[in-house]
């Protein structure tokens, strides 16, 4: 089984559609796909209609969090979508990413970059507004060569100099809601380190402590030694440890099932949750 547990689809910042989402995972020889927009499951059900026979759709999301002044994003599997206490703390979370998104615009305005709120708004479409949306208004202009060169410090990286900062979930707090609707939950990219500052390893010892099932340990922003260490570290702990391949479409180089999830985790992912079940063959509703 080839299995990707982590990508992105026009719901947030992604470039394809959840319905192309899916009909692409499928062309790419995937068996699961997992799909986890940031902090909205609002592309679900078009991925549902539209799953092709032989794939498996899991149901998701990355929840933007922040703990000790430095970001981080939770991966959020098979939770209740209808959990009124997830879904009040996820639309805080979207209610700011607008104004987080026109901030950034006027601090790189300010640095001279010519770029417009019209742009960033035309390219984000129907989705979540992000940074990445802001970055590819970089990359339309000739500032940075592609989307990842604009998370750096000198651009959107975490502290950056056109960074912003916008309302996010305390992590325990977010684990504490994934797990009390049934899902599972994984610190994504817990090692990208030239996406800024990350978490020092004590707080992932807290956070398992605090009910967090898993790392994403294969990644494309994870070096060898990097992976190394992070399975050392989730042997140590009992964590589960995954491989996505964080696709966003066009906008970033990664494919689709660039990195994987071995079969046996993924079965104790699907054993754990009791929000929902993942969803096989050519369409159908998420059972809870």
């Amino acid at each position: 089984m080839r299995i990707d547990l982590h990508t992105h689809s026009t719901a947030s910042d992604g470039t394809d559609t959840p319905a192309e989402l899916v009909v692409n995972a499928a062309a790419a020889g995937l068996d699961v796909v997992a799909l986890t927009d940031h902090d909205t499951v609002g592309g679900h059900q078009q991925a549902i209609d539209a799953l092709p026979e032989g794939l498996t759709l899991v149901t998701g999301a990355e929840l933007s969090c922040r703990v000790d002044g430095v970001g981080m994003h939770l991966l959020a599997y098979l939770f209740d979508p209808a959990d009124a206490e997830l879904e009040r703390a996820r639309e805080l979370v979207r209610d700011d990413r607008v104004p987080r998104a026109r901030e950034m615009v006027r601090k790189l305005r300010a640095l001279d970059v010519p770029i417009t709120w019209d742009q960033v708004a035309r390219i984000a479409g129907d989705g979540s507004v992000g940074r990445p949306h802001v970055a590819a208004a970089l990359v339309e202009l000739g500032v940075v060569p592609s989307v990842s060169d604009a998370f750096t410090p000198d651009w959107l990286g975490n502290g950056g100099r056109a960074y912003a900062e916008k309302h996010e979930f305390d992590p325990f707090e977010a684990v504490r809601l994934v797990k009390a609707a049934g899902g599972v939950a994984v610190f994504a990219h817990p090692g990208a380190a030239k996406r800024g500052a990350v978490v020092p390893e004590s707080t992932i010892v807290a956070l398992a402590e605090a009910g967090l099932d898993g790392i994403e340990v294969d990644h494309m922003d994870h070096d060898e030694p990097t992976r190394a260490r992070l399975r050392g570290l989730a042997r140590e702990l009992g964590l589960l440890t995954t491989g996505s391949s964080d696709y966003h479409g066009s906008r970033k180089t990664v494919e689709l099932g660039a990195y994987t999830t071995d079969p046996e985790i993924y079965g104790e992912i699907t054993r754990r949750a009791t929000g929902a079940f993942p969803v096989p063959g050519a369409g159908g509703a998420v059972r809870r």
